[in-house]
């Protein structure tokens, strides 16, 4: 179950973000702070050490459809915010 204000990172079927869940519907999630993440590099690493490979920046009010989530994990590091 997703928890508002806290953070996560998401696989959709054909993308990830990183963001702070602050709206929840039956349909979609809005996330601040969101950043899509063209390339994870290893996953572990990046779940355990918050290591990312790509990062795009996309800010605040950023709707995800929740029936393209595949998974969810909380994102305990800080959420990326520069380019990469």
């Amino acid at each position: 179950m997703f928890e508002l204000n806290k953070n996560y990172i998401i696989r959709t079927v054909t993308h990830t973000y990183t963001g702070e869940i602050v709206k929840v519907s039956e349909t979609e999630l809005m996330l601040n702070s969101c950043a899509w993440i063209a390339d994870s590099g290893r996953w572990m690493d990046a779940i355990t050490k918050g290591t990312l490979n790509e990062v795009e920046p996309m800010g605040d009010g950023v709707i995800v459809s929740r029936g393209a989530i595949v998974d969810a994990t909380p994102w305990t590091h800080e959420l990326p915010k520069d380019q990469k």
